[in-house]
Parts: C-alpha cells; structure tokens; sequence
C-alpha cells in the first residue's frame, strides 16, 4: 500500500540534534534515522496519558512538535526518559528544553522535580 503522497526516501543526510553527528544514510539502512518524541509515549503514559480518550492520545502521538527525526543510536538509548535521566548533546539542550517544555505545557503532562532541575540546567545555555 502507498502512502500518501507516494514519497520514498531512497537517500539521505541528517544532522543528528541529539549528537550532533552527520547521518548519511541509504534506504538500505535506513533505521540509523527515526523518529523521536520528545516528551516519550511512555513517560506520557505513566504522567497520565493513560487517562486521556483516543483522540487526544493520538492527537499526542502525531504532534509535529513533538515529533524529530534523530540518529538511532542515540534514541534508543533516551528511549522512554526525561531530560533528568537522559540529556542531548550541550549544544542542542536549549532548544530541546523549549521544545520538551512546550509539549508539556500543551498536552498539561506534569514534569518531575528531576526533569525540572534537568531543564533549568539546558536553559541556562539559551
């Protein structure tokens, strides 16, 4: 089945924010490229996403702005943690804090007292 618009990535480069290396990748491996939430499903989930009906999870699931494209490596080693347990490259913790805070702010997922002293930390760098 196509999906819409009939787009395939047969190629590319990405500069990875999380750490900031450069990804030349090819549809042959194109897993080293995917797509992060920046304030995780699962940490939503436990935060009480849990509590939320279908349409505002999915709504949360499919938010451009908490959505980007990364370098798997570092992904799957943030998996589903908060800027208290796993942080980005320095160069990238400013935007990264805005962005996660925006995406709290809008979905009124809390942020806990790690995530908080984790952010304030990121900020400082703005």
């Amino acid at each position: 089945m196509r999906k819409r618009g009939g787009c395939v990535v047969i190629a590319g480069t990405l500069r990875d924010p999380y750490s900031g290396k450069t990804i030349t990748f090819t549809k042959a491996d194109a897993d080293e490229v995917q797509i992060d939430h920046l304030y995780p499903l699962a940490l939503a989930w436990r935060m009480g996403a849990s509590e939320w009906d279908t349409g505002r999870r999915e709504r949360f699931a499919n938010d451009h702005d908490n959505l980007l494209a990364v370098w798997g490596v570092p992904n799957r080693q943030k998996s589903d943690s908060g800027p208290g347990e796993w942080k980005p490259q320095k160069a990238y913790q400013c935007e990264y804090a805005t962005k996660y805070i925006a995406v709290a702010k809008e979905y009124a997922l809390p942020v806990t007292g790690g995530d908080r002293t984790a952010l304030r930390g990121f900020l400082e760098r703005c």
